[in-house]
């Protein structure tokens, strides 16, 4: 199966974005922890109709709007990093929840206990940036930790849904 790359140019710097013949496999800050993580084969710098697709969501999610993706996802790693990856994206646009919320939740929907910082290094490694949204993801106490992109880029990501909410309610 091949792997076709494509850059994309963030208001918050650059993105590389990785896709195979049928899914969506890596979206990463250029830099950030795990850059490229999983991308052992040869990969070919093309535009595919998957690629342009995501470029214009992503076009969309920095223009400040709700975003749906309707496009196949396939985060490289193991089970319970799957597992998890699939808890985030049911946090909804603009809204935050805590690590310990998603290991509640992995207990109710897997029915095996983990821990807030067992669920923290899972969404450590999100392949998938933005669209898997693992940048709503906080500390207990409210505070912006960790986050592969930066703390900078979390606020700014999470500070850019607030804005777009906002927008929203006064028209």
């Amino acid at each position: 199966m091949s792997t076709y790359l494509s850059h994309y140019c963030s208001p918050l710097g650059e993105i590389t974005i990785a896709a195979d013949d049928s899914a969506v496999i890596g979206v990463w800050f250029d830099g950030q922890a795990y850059f490229k993580a999983d991308l052992n084969e040869p990969c070919e710098e093309i535009m595919t109709p998957l690629l342009s697709e995501v470029i214009t969501t992503l076009d969309a999610y920095f223009n400040g709007e709700q975003i749906e993706v309707n496009f196949p996802l396939h985060p490289h790693g193991t089970t319970y990093q799957k597992e998890v990856f699939a808890l985030l994206l049911n946090i909804p646009y603009g809204e935050t929840c805590t690590y310990g919320s998603l290991a509640e939740q992995y207990f109710n929907m897997y029915g095996r206990r983990t821990s807030p910082r067992a669920i923290g290094s899972a969404v450590s490694h999100n392949p998938i940036s933005i669209l898997i949204p693992c940048h709503r993801v906080i500390g207990a106490n409210g505070s912006l930790t960790g986050y592969a992109g930066g703390i900078k880029t979390k606020e700014a990501l999470l500070n850019l849904e607030a804005a777009s909410l906002k927008n929203t309610h006064s028209n």
